[in-house]
């Protein structure tokens, strides 16, 4: 039997944290994107608060704390306070609960905002001019 003293020690990379991250953002998102469309009403123009794109996470593991960024798309109009207010608390749950960590700083940040495509039979027939010249 190994000694306490003398046993190594398990160190979880970065890019574990942030393959972590990266995946509890994306649930943050969809649930609470879930959550924002059943509170919105859904108007003509077929507008819907959804994410885009995988959220992508940076983080900075020392010792036992983890500091973490995380870039994430959104669609719009959306409330973007309180997506980026869960996707901070669900990294936090989900990095600590998996890895023992703590997790002090999570920056989140709103890398692109994505408007639905409108539907005008108008628009569809002079899309070769509609460019910028």
């Amino acid at each position: 039997m190994v000694e306490p003293g003398e046993r190594g020690a398990t160190r979880i990379a970065d890019r574990v944290v942030a393959k972590i991250a990266s995946q509890a953002a994306r649930e943050a998102l969809r649930g609470h994107a879930a959550e924002a469309v059943d509170a919105v009403a859904v108007g003509d123009g077929g507008l819907t608060d959804v994410t885009v794109a995988r959220p992508n996470a940076v983080a900075a593991v020392r010792g036992g704390v983890a500091r973490v960024r995380v870039a994430v798309e959104l669609g719009y109009p959306s409330d973007i306070g309180a997506h980026c207010g869960a996707v901070r608390r669900q990294v936090i749950e989900r990095v600590s609960e998996l890895t023992g960590m703590e997790v002090p700083e999570v920056a989140v940040t709103v890398e692109r905002l994505h408007v639905p495509q409108w539907e005008r039979p108008e628009r569809k027939a002079r899309r070769g001019r509609d460019r910028v010249r």
